[in-house]
């Protein structure tokens, strides 16, 4: 991490008014470090930027926002990153207008973990959510970090289901890390906070703005190694995440649905235009080649057959199928997985497991 010194440079460029990331990248290329900028003089910046950002630059006070950012990072489950930290996540390096500040709050090293989008509608149909939840429940057990923008309906639902596996979860906000949006997803935030991570590349304080929200799915996309669509209508952003992930050399996949619904049509577009159709998460892991890490039994039927007839039709938990079988308990959580997702067995509070089928 930048010293608090070199940090307070970092923070001041990326609040000069019209100062966007390509700008400050420029400058950087142009003249070295922040403390490099903010010494030379107006003619030379004016060679790089617009004279009126240059003079913004020298003349303009910041220091009360500044000092709010170190305040607010001082806390050791806070910090911000910066295009020189060698904690800086390498994917989005790759990407071709990289956030040149990210402001996070959680676990820092699961920005450089591998990571998969789940993205929707924000008027998800009940299956919508129940299909995010569960696929993102099964890409986190096996490994993937779940990445979404903590919007309702299908981003919401991959969040608790990130968290409900064993990798976690990201939330890219399009305002300040500071800044709960929306309301509604208060107490996930929160979930988030403690054992995920918030982003965002905005500075605190910054309210949610129709204009942020493209430019905070270009970070999702980027962080990722592939975009699953869950639900998502012809005019959702949830495509812009999708382009921004086809651009950026990212796999994509969708969900089909129902010929008749609204919310299938932008999946079923993606679909057409090359998106990888998915039924099931052993469909995503293979196209990731990650599928050794989702055990080969999950794709037996025999098998799901077996363990259902364990079940019965009461509520039981993992250990008792492990009683009642031959099979291990990672086993057993990896079919109960597939099962879920098939709407086979639905998962209850506690750990508990019921067939429905």
């Amino acid at each position: 991490m930048s010293s608090s010194g070199d940090l307070a440079s970092w923070i001041d460029l990326s609040l000069v008014p019209g100062l966007g990331p390509r700008a400050y990248r420029a400058l950087l290329t142009a003249f070295g470090l922040p403390e490099k900028i903010r010494s030379a003089s107006r003619a030379q910046l004016s060679r790089v930027v617009p004279e009126a950002i240059a003079a913004r630059i020298l003349e303009g006070d910041r220091t009360d926002e500044i000092a709010r950012a170190l305040e607010w990072v001082e806390p050791s489950d806070r910090s911000v990153i910066t295009l020189a930290d060698p904690g800086y996540p390498r994917q989005l390096l790759q990407i071709p207008d990289p956030p040149v500040l990210l402001y996070v709050t959680g676990q820092v090293r699961l920005l450089s973990a591998d990571s998969l989008a789940i993205v929707g509608s924000r008027n998800a149909t009940p299956q919508g959510v129940t299909n995010a939840e569960r696929f993102a429940r099964a890409m986190s057990e096996a490994g993937l970090v779940i990445i979404s923008g903590l919007a309702l309906g299908i981003d919401a639902a991959a969040h608790r289901g990130g968290l409900d596996g064993s990798s976690s979860t990201i939330a890219v906000l399009g305002c300040g890390a500071d800044v709960v949006y929306p309301l509604d997803n208060k107490l996930l935030f929160a979930r988030i906070a403690e054992t995920g991570a918030i982003i965002s590349e905005y500075p605190l304080g910054t309210p949610p703005a129709r204009e942020n929200f493209p430019r905070r799915n270009r970070v999702i996309a980027g962080l990722s190694r592939g975009c699953l669509v869950v639900e998502a209508a012809l005019a959702s952003g949830s495509l812009i995440t999708a382009r921004f992930a086809l651009e950026q050399g990212r796999e994509v996949f969708a969900i089909p649905g129902s010929i008749h619904s609204p919310l299938s049509k932008g999946c079923h577009a993606l679909i057409k235009q090359g998106a990888k159709l998915v039924e099931s998460a052993q469909d995503v892991l293979e196209e990731l080649g990650l599928d050794s890490r989702f055990p080969e039994i999950h794709n037996s039927s025999g098998a799901s057959s077996g363990l259902l007839q364990h079940m019965g039709y009461d509520p039981c938990t993992i250990d008792t199928l492990v009683q009642r079988s031959d099979l291990t308990a990672e086993v057993i959580s990896a079919m109960l997985l597939t099962l879920e997702l098939e709407g086979k067995v639905s998962s209850l509070p506690g750990g508990v497991y019921q067939r429905i089928s």
